[in-house]
């Protein structure tokens, strides 16, 4: 399972441990990921994800999952968000 986020692509970053000496040793710093069911309205449905904690608290100010998905970009979405977006864009047209 990747270390990424299904809805805004936050992934690992690379920095540097620095030591009271001043040694620098590699390091990662890891998203803060949670696995959280969102419920969609238009949809009626819930949908399950694995995303961080700042995407979850922008799901929230944005209005809920169907806001959020109305003004993601598609480059930043997995593949099973992509398609959850496509289905609300579909039920919202209709």
């Amino acid at each position: 399972m990747s270390r990424r986020c299904e809805l805004t692509g936050k992934g690992p970053m690379s920095g540097n441990n620095v030591s009271h000496a001043n040694n620098k040793t590699k390091r990662r710093f890891l998203p803060n990921l949670q696995d959280v069911t969102l419920q969609s309205d238009v949809l009626g449905r819930s949908f399950r994800f694995r995303i961080s904690n700042a995407a979850l608290r922008t799901v929230d100010h944005r209005g809920g999952l169907d806001a959020f998905m109305a003004k993601a970009k598609d480059a930043e979405l997995s593949a099973d968000a992509l398609k959850v977006k496509k289905e609300i864009a579909k039920a919202t047209a209709a």
